[in-house]
């Protein structure tokens, strides 16, 4: 893998950075790797739906009252993932306690970083000087685990200007509609001003989006766009990358392959004759 360290950067709210930033953790998991998914989208908390059990100490915890911590401390299984709090090596929190019996036991594994914290820890967890210690927290992560996917908000904040400029890629992630096209010029603007760069483009189908190929789509930089399509979006969904093999899989696949720019060993099974033709 020639990146290790990937800031999912949301180009509007709403556009499926979270639970892109899940799939795409499941689906180098299953590849083989130890993943972790660090939620730098203090103000939503999206990642913290996605962790089985209690969280204590969260992300800002670590960056506001306890900075001796080992990251691990913070560090839970992701639920879907067949992972399981004895099972970890690396995550000391206590997630884990849901339905990970059911779960596929995957070659590698997920470990979700969330924030979870009331708003006065928020706040305290956005000053420039906390930001400056989330840069080393996902440093950190890049020395424990094979990969790390930053889920991280619309530039515009401390800790979303850190992890799209600390990170080794940055990738925008938007609707699969022209005003998702818009917005991503904005980000990358945004970007271009504090000393950063967009490496790529994820574009995520959503109900009443309109389907098609974006084959000949580009973003305005001459840049490719993968897109995403539409799936069950209820959390207890997630993660579909971790043993599916429809077209969302196939999907996430290509979308990790150009997020990392890397290739996966993960195999498809050839399309029977009838989906191959169906249009």
């Amino acid at each position: 893998m020639q990146a290790t360290t990937l800031a999912l950067v949301g180009a509007t709210g709403g556009a499926g950075t979270t639970r892109t930033a899940v799939e795409l953790a499941a689906m180098g998991a299953r590849d083989g790797d130890d993943v972790a998914v660090v939620d730098a989208a203090f103000t939503t908390q999206g990642l913290s739906e996605y962790v089985s059990g209690r969280i204590d100490p969260d992300l800002t915890a670590l960056l506001t009252e306890d900075p001796d911590a080992a990251l691990s401390a913070a560090a839970y299984p992701l639920a879907g993932t067949g992972a399981s709090a004895e099972r970890s090596s690396f995550g000391g929190g206590s997630g884990g306690d849901g339905n990970e019996g059911d779960a596929p036991d995957l070659p590698g594994r997920v470990d979700a970083i969330p924030a979870r914290a009331p708003f006065e820890r928020v706040a305290r967890a956005k000053t420039a000087e906390a930001a400056r210690k989330l840069e080393r927290r996902i440093d950190e992560a890049a020395t424990t685990y094979d990969a790390v996917v930053v889920d991280a908000a619309p530039v515009g904040s401390n800790e979303a200007v850190a992890a799209a400029t600390t990170v080794d890629r940055a990738v925008a992630v938007r609707p699969a509609t022209a005003h998702g096209r818009d917005a991503v010029q904005r980000l990358r603007g945004r970007i271009a001003d504090v000393g950063g760069s967009l490496d790529a483009t994820l574009a995520v189908e959503r109900a009443g989006s309109g389907g098609g190929s974006d084959e000949n789509e580009r973003d305005g930089d001459g840049s490719g766009v993968v897109r995403v399509p539409e799936t069950d979006p209820d959390v207890a969904a997630a993660p579909t990358a971790a043993m599916g093999d429809d077209a969302y899989a196939r999907a996430i696949a290509a979308a990790y392959e150009t997020a990392f720019d890397a290739s996966l060993g993960v195999e498809f099974p050839d399309p029977g004759l009838v989906e191959r033709f169906t249009p």
